[in-house]
């Protein structure tokens, strides 16, 4: 065994994977795991729970999963994370908990998104369930949304013995993790269905079908119906488009739209009742995850398709996992290009993209060079679709229609970043709401800081 290299992880073959949903990653066996957490030198002062935003105990379920106690290594990390299988899927380990690992020094850091992913599996095949409050305090908390913010706050408060309620504006609760995130990256069924039912297990209530601003407002939740406390985890669900000419043609999506209907609504399946348009040359602009999953959605329908961004790879924001994985896959770069304007046909139908080469110039405010165009280089790339995947904001609908809630100019709600604490009493808020469109788990560590802050503020009430 080489201390230094982590235990290799087995994948789909490239060429068959990029023809199927099924997932990419097939994760570690027993024996492999209890291998790469030999690596693990259990550090006194534990770095890699620093980059966790959710602080797991990371060296303690190492060690049990080192030992073969797979059940005691689950129960620590759920102690934490709501959604460890989840998490060990989609989370930027290389930049959190895997980035700070001291191992990672003079070698490669332990596999700790693997080894949660496989810890979180064992248990959900061997029936083990999180540990629920041991008494319950007789007060209701409402939160809005289901995604991992969501989820996240109402397990964390079910805990700790509150009567949780999760409200859901769409027909299935999980939000982006059911919507935004393809199946081959995150299975619906065996992954976070699972998940949604162990945060079921510990009491927590789900109601789909409820749009608040709609349906309810959050002001009639606590004047009406008992809540004392509300979370907002309602995330960032309104895309951005570029404003180019062209953009209103026939056969351009938001990345937002496009996987919204592959994944929730199975628009991939011949058979769906809203089958999506089946493109055979595909554009996608943007660099993030969402691109890198919009980008291999479309060509696991069949087309060719091409990641178009404005900045060179280095600077590209989608984790390096999923741009190996679509460099693998065969989808094709077009870096430092930045489109102008979309061409259409006499019936409106995209035909083309018009574009203009880019080099990197000064660094901009956030430290990355800016890109600048460069005269006379445009060009026509012929594709019939294009998917903008430019990032999120929040739905005003909720902000519009509660009294005394505080909002910025991006639309996003303001929240204390310790508590989740909002301008109105009682009401906290946090993930993509707040902070506009960001990572699974910077959203999950948004709704367990929020959890704590409702208990304190519950508990002084």
């Amino acid at each position: 065994m080489d201390v230094l290299k982590k235990v290799p992880v087995r994948e789909q073959d490239p060429k068959v994977r990029a023809t199927n949903f099924d997932e990419v990653c097939l994760g570690y066996n027993k024996e492999e795991a209890m291998e790469e957490a030999q690596r693990c030198i259990n550090c006194k002062n534990a770095q890699c729970v620093k980059g966790c935003p959710v602080a797991i105990n990371i060296p303690g379920f190492v060690e049990q999963v080192k030992e073969g106690n797979f059940e005691n290594a689950y129960q620590i990390i759920s102690e934490s994370s709501a959604l460890p299988a989840v998490c060990g899927r989609v989370c930027p380990q290389e930049s959190q908990c895997e980035g700070k690992c001291i191992r990672g020094i003079k070698g490669e850091p332990i596999s700790i998104g693997k080894l949660e992913r496989f810890v979180a599996d064992w248990a959900s095949e061997n029936g083990i369930k999180p540990e629920g409050a041991k008494e319950k305090k007789g007060k209701k908390v409402a939160v809005i949304g289901s995604g991992p913010a969501g989820l996240t706050c109402a397990g964390d408060l079910a805990k700790a013995g509150y009567d949780v309620t999760i409200f859901e504006a769409l027909h299935e609760a999980g939000g982006v993790l059911v919507y935004g995130i393809p199946e081959f990256r995150l299975p619906k069924t065996a992954v976070v269905a699972k998940e949604i039912e162990n945060v079921k297990s510990l009491g927590v209530k789900i109601e789909t079908n409820v749009v608040i601003g709609k349906s309810t407002t959050i002001d009639e939740l606590m004047n009406e119906e008992g809540f004392e406390a509300v979370f907002i985890g309602s995330g960032a669900g309104l895309p951005k488009f570029m404003g180019i000419p062209g953009e209103q043609a026939n056969g351009v999506f938001s990345a937002n739209e496009y996987l919204t209907r592959s994944n929730l609504m199975k628009a991939f399946d011949e058979n769906s009742t809203t089958p999506i348009m089946r493109g055979q040359k595909v554009a996608v602009v943007g660099g993030g995850n969402v691109a890198m999953d919009a980008a291999r959605t479309a060509l696991r329908l069949g087309a060719e398709v091409h990641i178009i961004y404005r900045r060179s790879l280095e600077e590209l924001p989608a984790r390096v996992e999923e741009v190996h994985h679509a460099k693998e896959e065969g989808i094709i770069f077009d870096l430092l290009t930045n489109p102008v304007e979309v061409i259409s046909d006499d019936d409106g139908w995209v035909k083309g993209i018009k574009c203009i080469k880019m080099e990197l110039g000064e660094p901009d405010e956030g430290g990355r060079r800016r890109p600048v165009e460069i005269a006379g280089s445009e060009f026509v790339m012929d594709v019939d679709t294009v998917i903008m995947s430019l990032g999120t904001s929040p739905n005003p609908l909720i902000s519009s229609t509660t009294q005394g809630l505080d909002i910025n100019k991006r639309q996003c709600i303001v929240a204390d970043d310790t508590n989740g604490a909002t301008s109105k009493d009682g009401v906290f808020a946090g993930g993509d709401a707040v902070t506009g469109a960001a990572t699974v788990i910077l959203a999950m560590g948004a709704g367990k800081a929020a959890a704590k802050g409702i208990d304190e503020y519950l508990s002084n009430k």
